[in-house]
């Protein structure tokens, strides 16, 4: 089997919003529902998937901690990025009625995402493992008093009706998704605008971090995002993921990036690829 016959491994159920994305960024392409974050690495890392589309941060629920615990633990890289509208639905068994609602079903993000309508309609929050499983439960269950919070797709592959489309809170609701690769596919120097992804660990001296990234703002380099958090069980340790604006051989990021790895004890760059169309509206 080639890598064009491969599916694309994502983690959810058939219905999530990582399907949708799937969808949107590889129409042609079949895909691969994996239990857990760890499953699509590893069904990538394996040859079971050509490719992995997972979410790193969301607007309203930020940064998805577990792939970031992940990245530096699998031999993937970063080709290319994707940000997605979410859009949120009420669900409920075919003939039922909004009226007769008593509990609605759904990951914890989303039932918090959408408060305004689950307190409007006085209904009981449960949480679910996730949105699209959630609608697969409602249908399992075939009770008319339950209903799901969980995509347009997710209410189509279930058989459920839709009852009311559109109900997050924050109409500026979008997730970044992140597509994995076995392989490096970087962006060609001068082919447009580009995202530079990359790990570091700063040397535990004073001030180190102020240090290393001293040379991004000397050379006019903007950092889009920069997380950090702890590894290996230490207070101590901590690491950091970062995404930058331009390609390592311009001068500026080349230059920028020797200064931080001169601070650094580690520094591995996850991925060189061209910025989604989406940031020049944000």
């Amino acid at each position: 089997m080639t890598q064009k016959d491969k599916p694309i491994a994502f983690q959810g159920e058939m219905g999530a919003n990582s399907h949708i994305a799937c969808n949107d960024i590889f129409p042609d392409r079949d895909v691969l529902p994996c239990t857990t974050f760890e499953g699509a690495f590893k069904a990538v890392e394996n040859g079971l998937a050509a490719l992995a589309v997972l979410p790193v941060e969301n607007t309203v629920a930020g940064r998805v901690a577990d792939i970031h615990r992940l990245l530096p633990g699998y031999n993937l890289y970063i080709i290319g990025e994707y940000f997605m509208r979410i859009r949120h639905c009420l669900l409920g068994l075919s003939g039922a009625s909004v009226d007769g609602l008593t509990h609605v079903r759904s990951h914890e993000m989303a039932l918090g995402q959408c408060r305004h309508i689950i307190n409007e309609l006085d209904l009981e929050p449960v949480v679910s493992a996730d949105t699209a499983g959630s609608a697969r439960e409602i249908a399992e269950l075939n009770d008319p008093a339950l209903a799901a919070i969980a995509s347009p797709l997710a209410a189509e592959i279930n058989g459920l009706q839709i009852f009311k489309e559109n109900i997050e809170d924050a109409k500026h609701n979008t997730t970044r998704f992140l597509v994995m690769a076995p392989e490096p596919d970087d962006a060609e120097p001068n082919s447009g605008d580009v995202i530079t992804s990359f790990i570091f660990r700063c040397r535990n001296v004073p001030a180190a971090l102020y240090k290393a990234l001293g040379g991004f703002a000397t050379n006019g380099v903007n950092i889009t995002k920069l997380e950090s958090y702890q590894i290996e069980g230490s207070f101590m340790a901590t690491q950091f993921y970062a995404d930058i604006e331009g390609h390592p051989d311009d001068e500026a990021v080349r230059l920028a990036l020797d200064e931080l790895n001169y601070f650094c004890s580690e520094l591995n760059i996850l991925g060189v690829y061209p910025a989604a169309e989406f940031r020049k509206t944000m």
